[in-house]
């Protein structure tokens, strides 16, 4: 499932389709009728979290690649399209993703404070909810999306790693100091994140996620499906300390 990071570059790719009037518009994409797209002007195009946000005079969709979705620009797949929108000059498609009508401003139906790529994102507020999940494993509220939207088992693993904690730790008995430190090198993580990404160097520069040895003690990293998410970690018993 692509992150914030990935979703702000995808954004960044598809500026050129601002101003464009939509000619054609289809695909399968349950719940969605593409054809309302047709003449319609797009005036806006941002990311939240890991939604793509398409906006147009008086409404706007929001894309969701989840597990297994993709897009191609100005090519298509073999595969029919969740979503096809071509323009007057370019065309995107959209593979295996949930589309979704929104009615609301974007201002008005994502809170941008808790968007990890953003620069509104307010670390107090972060802070904040984390004190109201004291039972909570810090593994699980790292991709709780109310907090940080965006982030996802890449960004869990690696911040993680990077704060020497333990997955399991409980929030509430992790020291203030550390949380606060926890909530900026998730943002510290996912700036590298972006970086990389667009670079192509992203698994090169990746501690744990997905990784058999720890690079601090050399010794095997444990591989865990843990907390309510139930989601793979990766982590050192040595560097990591369990809090709780």
């Amino acid at each position: 499932m692509p992150e914030g990071p990935s979703l702000v570059i995808l954004k960044e790719k598809l500026q050129l389709f601002i101003g464009q009037r939509i000619i054609m518009a289809n695909g399968y994409a349950k719940g969605f009728n593409p054809e309302i797209l047709i003449n319609r002007v797009i005036t806006d195009i941002r990311s939240w979290g890991k939604y793509l946000i398409i906006s147009f005079q008086d409404f706007s969709i929001k894309i969701h690649l989840g597990l297994f979705g993709s897009y191609k620009i100005n090519e298509r797949g073999k595969k029919e399209a969740s979503l096809h929108i071509r323009g007057e000059q370019d065309e995107v498609n959209f593979y295996i993703s949930n589309v979704k009508l929104i009615e609301q401003s974007p201002e008005q139906l994502f809170d941008w404070t808790a968007d990890v790529m953003s620069p509104d994102f307010n670390v107090r507020d972060a802070r904040k909810k984390l004190l109201l999940k004291p039972e909570k494993m810090i593994c699980d509220v790292l991709l709780d999306q109310h907090i940080f939207a965006g982030s996802g088992n890449i960004v869990k693993n690696e911040v993680l790693f990077r704060t020497r904690v333990h997955p399991e730790s409980k929030i509430g008995l992790i020291p203030a100091r550390k949380q606060r430190e926890l909530i900026n090198e998730v943002i510290n993580f996912c700036n590298d994140f972006y970086e990389w990404r667009k670079a192509g160097t992203l698994r090169k520069h990746l501690q744990a996620h997905e990784k058999q040895m720890c690079p601090r003690n050399n010794v095997p990293l444990i591989k865990a499906d843990l907390g309510k998410t139930n989601r793979h970690c990766y982590y050192c018993t040595l560097c990591q300390k369990k809090y709780g």
